[in-house]
């Protein structure tokens, strides 16, 4: 493994060898409506409370990907996931019946990157097989974050609509996987560990504003550490930035480092939904967002030969419930993920 700034260069590069991508009735009825394992018309999916459903959501990401994978979680060496529930416990009650070692891990909506981050080093040291995963939900993220749905408070224009949503992937180690996944499976050559950024930004309505400028830092560090351009790639993705952090987005990158991603970038929040047909004000957010585009449209085109080197940078807006009260600012965080075919 080689090491330039904070970008990590593998050896032993991990291979996406199954993925699956999940989402409820809202997202299905979007853009990528197609693209999808499965979508859930009944977003309680049975369960008696939305945190349970957000569980079970995640729970079948996880059994879809194993078995698009065609191993068992016994073949798993370690399983990395997280959510924006308390303590993680959406992935907690996700996980606990599939006997996998499991790492919990919490970067907020950048949870999908990070954890893909975490298991690609776990490959380099040895570990054979890694299962990755994020997941979020509509009203579970609403009553902890913002109000409960009964309430029917006012959304701002900047407001962004937590993506019902999850997905998950499997990772392989190079040395154990099949001749064709060796061939054809995406593999990750690089990630780029990001630096929380803090600009001041308060407001839990306007969570863009607050991630953009951690997403142009880690995606400027990392073209300047791997000596690249944005059209060295078939596509430079952030992870939920929404409409109003994708143009804050642009204006830091233009600004800092005269970097200019317009025509290679698309950002997960704005692709999920069509803004305006569906009302969503500012776009998708939330860990299932990024995570369910990923394991689905994303590795899906990949697969397909449309894309074969994707910059997939996930975004997070390190808040509580608690730390907004108090009227603390939102610090974000982004991590950087290269792909390719």
């Amino acid at each position: 493994m080689k090491k330039q700034g904070q970008t990590y260069f593998f050896d032993s590069p991990a291979r996406i060898i199954g993925h699956a991508g999940v989402a409820g009735k809202k997202e299905g009825e979007g853009p990528l409506g197609k693209e999808f394992d499965v979508i859930f018309e009944d977003t309680s999916l049975g369960q008696d409370s939305y945190e349970m459903a957000e569980s079970a959501m995640l729970h079948d990401a996880f059994i879809r990907a194993l078995s698009n994978a065609d191993i068992s979680p016994q073949s798993v060496n370690a399983v990395m996931c997280g959510d924006l529930l308390d303590q993680c416990v959406g992935s907690c009650f996700a996980l606990k019946d599939l006997e996998m070692p499991f790492i919990g891990m919490y970067g907020a909506c950048s949870t999908m990157a990070l954890t893909l981050c975490n298991a690609c080093f776990y490959i380099e040291s040895g570990v054979e097989t890694v299962a990755v995963g994020a997941s979020s939900h509509f009203a579970s993220s609403e009553r902890q974050f913002r109000f409960p749905l009964e309430y029917g408070g006012q959304r701002t224009p900047t407001a962004q609509w937590t993506v019902t949503g999850a997905g998950s992937a499997i990772l392989q180690n190079p040395a154990v996987a099949s001749a064709d996944n060796l061939q054809n499976a995406p593999k990750i050559t690089a990630v780029h560990i990001g630096t929380i950024t803090d600009l001041g930004i308060k407001d839990a309505n306007n969570m863009g504003a607050a991630m953009a400028p951690a997403a142009a830092r880690t995606i400027g560090d990392f073209l300047n550490d791997t000596g690249t351009k944005p059209t060295d790639y078939d596509l430079i993705v952030t992870g939920d930035l929404g409409l109003t952090g994708t143009k804050l987005l642009y204006e830091l990158l233009q600004k800092e480092y005269n970097i200019d991603i317009r025509k290679v970038h698309k950002d997960c929040g704005l692709m999920i939904f069509d803004l305006k047909e569906q009302d969503v004000h500012s776009g998708g957010s939330g860990c299932g967002c990024s995570a369910s585009v990923l394991c689905s449209y994303l590795l899906n085109n990949m697969e397909s030969g449309k894309y074969r080197k994707i910059l997939f940078t996930a975004t997070g807006a390190l808040m509580s419930p608690t730390s907004c009260k108090q009227g603390h600012p939102i610090p974000g965080i982004a991590h950087s993920v290269l792909i390719e075919k």
